[in-house]
């Protein structure tokens, strides 16, 4: 599993992990696209918001290898914001390449963009 050194751990002063340490014993956790609505909890959509916008400062539009990534984190994102790199696409890989695309990127979370977010991609620290 490869560890993306330089990505942070976690959404600041919170639990919301954004890496795993190692490998899960029993398996890979699969991704799946989950639903996301309009009534969540502003917690929650202030932490995709911050994946989102790690995930931007790290890899651009290139495409990145899942590796210590969290399942549950990039599965809020999945199929949306954050897709498939790759057509023989395994979702219970560690291996497996993902991209981020950024019109979807842009039109779900556009405050990363227009600079009025705290976790706009050009503010994460490298």
């Amino acid at each position: 599993m490869l560890k993306h050194r330089g990505f942070p751990g976690r959404l600041p002063s919170t639990d919301f992990q954004f890496v795993i340490r190692r490998a899960n014993p029993k398996g890979v956790t699969p991704l799946a696209a989950r639903k996301r609505f309009a009534d969540r909890r502003a917690p929650d959509r202030r932490a995709d918001e911050a994946f989102l916008g790690a995930l931007i400062a790290h890899f651009g539009e290139e495409p990145f290898e899942r590796g210590n990534l969290d399942a549950g984190r990039l599965s809020w994102l999945f199929g949306r914001e954050v897709v498939p790199a790759q057509e023989d696409f395994d979702p219970a890989s560690y291996d497996a390449l993902l991209r981020v695309d950024m019109r979807a990127a842009q039109a779900s979370f556009p405050q990363l963009f227009d600079g009025s977010s705290e976790f706009a991609f050009d503010t994460w620290e490298e």
